[in-house]
Protein backbone atom coordinates (compact mmCIF):
# COMPACT_ATOMS: atom_id res chain seq x y z
CA UNK A 1 0.00 0.00 0.00
CA UNK A 2 1.23 3.43 -1.11
CA UNK A 3 2.78 5.60 1.99
CA UNK A 4 0.77 8.98 2.80
CA UNK A 5 4.00 10.62 1.47
CA UNK A 6 3.68 8.72 -1.54
CA UNK A 7 -0.12 9.80 -2.13
CA UNK A 8 1.00 13.32 -1.11
CA UNK A 9 3.39 13.88 -3.83
CA UNK A 10 1.19 12.41 -6.03
CA UNK A 11 -1.25 14.69 -5.44
CA UNK A 12 1.12 17.42 -5.36
CA UNK A 13 2.09 17.13 -9.29
CA UNK A 14 -1.40 16.36 -11.07
CA UNK A 15 -2.75 19.24 -12.53
CA UNK A 16 -5.31 21.27 -10.65
CA UNK A 17 -8.41 19.27 -11.51
CA UNK A 18 -10.23 22.47 -12.76
CA UNK A 19 -7.24 23.00 -15.37
CA UNK A 20 -7.13 19.50 -16.21
CA UNK A 21 -10.87 18.87 -17.03
CA UNK A 22 -10.84 21.63 -19.25
CA UNK A 23 -7.86 20.13 -20.80
CA UNK A 24 -9.68 16.98 -21.49
CA UNK A 25 -12.72 18.95 -22.45
CA UNK A 26 -11.03 20.75 -24.98
CA UNK A 27 -9.82 17.45 -26.22
CA UNK A 28 -13.07 15.74 -26.33
CA UNK A 29 -15.03 18.65 -28.07
CA UNK A 30 -12.29 18.80 -31.09
CA UNK A 31 -12.08 14.70 -31.42
CA UNK A 32 -15.76 13.87 -31.01
CA UNK A 33 -17.35 17.65 -30.96
CA UNK A 34 -19.89 19.22 -28.35
CA UNK A 35 -22.99 17.25 -28.66
CA UNK A 36 -20.65 13.99 -28.94
CA UNK A 37 -19.15 14.26 -25.64
CA UNK A 38 -20.81 14.26 -22.26
CA UNK A 39 -19.81 15.05 -18.51
CA UNK A 40 -19.68 11.75 -17.65
CA UNK A 41 -17.00 11.09 -20.72
CA UNK A 42 -15.13 13.77 -19.53
CA UNK A 43 -15.21 12.55 -16.21
CA UNK A 44 -14.20 9.09 -16.80
CA UNK A 45 -11.35 10.08 -18.96
CA UNK A 46 -10.07 12.79 -16.37
CA UNK A 47 -10.40 10.11 -13.81
CA UNK A 48 -13.41 12.17 -11.77
CA UNK A 49 -16.68 11.55 -10.68
CA UNK A 50 -19.24 13.05 -12.44
CA UNK A 51 -20.01 14.75 -9.56
CA UNK A 52 -16.41 16.45 -9.17
CA UNK A 53 -16.50 18.00 -12.47
CA UNK A 54 -20.29 19.65 -11.72
CA UNK A 55 -18.32 20.95 -8.76
CA UNK A 56 -15.97 22.78 -11.13
CA UNK A 57 -18.33 23.90 -14.04
CA UNK A 58 -22.12 23.91 -13.69
CA UNK A 59 -23.00 22.45 -16.87
CA UNK A 60 -20.83 21.25 -20.29
CA UNK A 61 -21.76 24.67 -21.74
CA UNK A 62 -19.19 26.47 -19.03
CA UNK A 63 -16.69 23.90 -19.34
CA UNK A 64 -16.77 25.06 -23.68
CA UNK A 65 -16.65 28.66 -22.32
CA UNK A 66 -13.42 27.63 -20.15
CA UNK A 67 -12.22 25.64 -22.90
CA UNK A 68 -12.59 27.86 -25.77
CA UNK A 69 -13.09 31.40 -24.24
CA UNK A 70 -9.28 32.72 -23.75
CA UNK A 71 -8.91 31.26 -27.50
CA UNK A 72 -11.79 33.61 -28.52
CA UNK A 73 -10.67 36.70 -26.17
CA UNK A 74 -7.39 36.27 -27.78
CA UNK A 75 -8.62 36.34 -31.01
CA UNK A 76 -10.60 39.75 -30.65
CA UNK A 77 -7.39 41.07 -29.28
CA UNK A 78 -6.12 40.31 -32.17
CA UNK A 79 -9.10 42.10 -34.46
CA UNK A 80 -8.98 44.74 -32.74
CA UNK A 81 -5.47 45.50 -33.23
CA UNK A 82 -5.32 44.36 -37.38
CA UNK A 83 -8.84 47.49 -37.65
CA UNK A 84 -6.91 50.03 -35.63
CA UNK A 85 -3.84 49.44 -38.02
CA UNK A 86 -6.16 50.60 -40.90
CA UNK A 87 -6.49 49.24 -44.48
CA UNK A 88 -3.36 48.36 -46.20
CA UNK A 89 -0.93 45.89 -47.57
CA UNK A 90 1.13 46.26 -44.73
CA UNK A 91 -1.43 45.94 -41.95
CA UNK A 92 -3.05 42.95 -43.97
CA UNK A 93 0.81 40.82 -43.57
CA UNK A 94 0.70 41.90 -40.30
CA UNK A 95 -2.12 40.53 -39.52
CA UNK A 96 -1.58 37.00 -41.21
CA UNK A 97 1.53 36.91 -38.82
CA UNK A 98 -0.41 37.57 -35.91
CA UNK A 99 -3.24 34.67 -37.10
CA UNK A 100 -0.39 32.58 -37.83
CA UNK A 101 0.44 32.67 -34.11
CA UNK A 102 -2.95 32.62 -32.54
CA UNK A 103 -3.20 29.49 -34.57
CA UNK A 104 0.01 27.62 -33.30
CA UNK A 105 -1.22 28.87 -30.10
CA UNK A 106 -4.67 27.83 -29.96
CA UNK A 107 -5.08 24.62 -32.56
CA UNK A 108 -7.92 22.73 -30.64
CA UNK A 109 -9.58 25.97 -29.34
CA UNK A 110 -9.82 26.98 -33.38
CA UNK A 111 -10.51 23.94 -34.66
CA UNK A 112 -13.42 23.30 -32.28
CA UNK A 113 -15.41 26.79 -32.88
CA UNK A 114 -14.63 26.58 -36.87
CA UNK A 115 -16.10 23.21 -37.66
CA UNK A 116 -18.67 23.48 -34.60
CA UNK A 117 -19.83 27.35 -35.12
CA UNK A 118 -22.82 26.37 -37.04
CA UNK A 119 -24.74 23.81 -35.13
CA UNK A 120 -23.80 25.38 -31.78
CA UNK A 121 -25.26 28.71 -32.44
CA UNK A 122 -26.94 29.73 -29.44
CA UNK A 123 -24.22 29.09 -27.19
CA UNK A 124 -22.55 32.48 -25.65
CA UNK A 125 -18.69 31.50 -26.37
CA UNK A 126 -19.90 30.23 -29.63
CA UNK A 127 -21.27 33.20 -30.44
CA UNK A 128 -19.48 35.47 -29.56
CA UNK A 129 -16.29 33.72 -32.11
CA UNK A 130 -18.85 33.68 -35.04
CA UNK A 131 -19.08 36.95 -34.50
CA UNK A 132 -15.19 37.77 -34.60
CA UNK A 133 -14.75 35.97 -38.00
CA UNK A 134 -18.33 37.56 -39.04
CA UNK A 135 -16.22 40.92 -38.60
CA UNK A 136 -12.73 39.51 -39.61
CA UNK A 137 -14.18 38.47 -42.76
CA UNK A 138 -15.93 42.28 -43.30
CA UNK A 139 -12.51 43.86 -42.63
CA UNK A 140 -10.75 41.78 -45.03
CA UNK A 141 -13.62 41.45 -47.79
CA UNK A 142 -15.97 44.52 -47.97
CA UNK A 143 -19.60 44.02 -50.01
CA UNK A 144 -18.08 44.77 -53.07
CA UNK A 145 -15.51 41.69 -52.78
CA UNK A 146 -16.05 38.54 -55.60
CA UNK A 147 -17.07 35.63 -54.84
CA UNK A 148 -13.42 34.77 -55.66
CA UNK A 149 -12.05 36.94 -53.01
CA UNK A 150 -14.45 35.18 -50.53
CA UNK A 151 -13.35 31.76 -51.13
CA UNK A 152 -9.88 33.10 -51.13
CA UNK A 153 -10.52 34.30 -47.23
CA UNK A 154 -12.76 31.01 -46.58
CA UNK A 155 -9.55 28.67 -47.89
CA UNK A 156 -6.28 30.65 -46.42
CA UNK A 157 -8.15 31.34 -42.68
CA UNK A 158 -9.92 27.48 -42.60
CA UNK A 159 -7.51 25.71 -44.14
CA UNK A 160 -4.62 27.17 -42.19
CA UNK A 161 -6.75 26.18 -38.97
CA UNK A 162 -8.00 23.25 -40.32
CA UNK A 163 -4.28 21.49 -41.79
CA UNK A 164 -2.45 22.30 -37.89
CA UNK A 165 -4.91 19.95 -36.17
CA UNK A 166 -6.56 17.49 -39.02
CA UNK A 167 -2.88 17.18 -40.84
CA UNK A 168 -1.40 15.46 -37.65
CA UNK A 169 -4.29 13.14 -37.75
CA UNK A 170 -3.62 12.07 -41.52
CA UNK A 171 0.48 11.70 -40.26
CA UNK A 172 -0.76 9.26 -38.00
CA UNK A 173 -0.01 11.51 -35.08
CA UNK A 174 3.34 13.13 -36.32
CA UNK A 175 3.39 16.42 -36.27
CA UNK A 176 3.60 18.71 -39.75
CA UNK A 177 7.48 19.69 -39.52
CA UNK A 178 9.30 22.00 -36.79
CA UNK A 179 7.47 24.82 -35.49
CA UNK A 180 9.35 27.31 -36.96
CA UNK A 181 8.85 25.75 -40.46
CA UNK A 182 5.80 25.29 -40.55
CA UNK A 183 4.78 28.94 -39.54
CA UNK A 184 6.85 30.24 -42.21
CA UNK A 185 5.09 28.30 -44.89
CA UNK A 186 1.84 29.43 -43.24
CA UNK A 187 2.88 32.83 -43.53
CA UNK A 188 3.86 32.59 -46.85
CA UNK A 189 0.68 30.49 -48.09
CA UNK A 190 -2.41 32.49 -46.13
CA UNK A 191 -0.27 36.01 -47.54
CA UNK A 192 0.13 34.86 -50.96
CA UNK A 193 -4.06 33.71 -50.81
CA UNK A 194 -5.08 36.59 -49.45
CA UNK A 195 -2.63 39.12 -51.89
CA UNK A 196 -5.12 39.42 -54.84
CA UNK A 197 -8.43 40.45 -52.32
CA UNK A 198 -8.79 43.80 -52.46
CA UNK A 199 -8.05 45.98 -49.65
CA UNK A 200 -11.10 47.41 -48.46
CA UNK A 201 -12.07 51.17 -48.47
CA UNK A 202 -11.01 53.17 -45.29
Amino acid sequence: MPSVDADSANASTRPKASDELRTIALEQFASTGFSGTSLQQIADEAGYSKSSVLYHYANKEALLEAAIGPAIDRLGALLARFTERGPSLEARGLFVEDFIDFLLDYRLEVYTFINQGSSLRGIPVIDRANAFILELSNTICDENASTEDKVRFGVALGGAAYSLVAGMAFLDGEDLGPVDEVRAALIKLVGELLAPVSIPSA
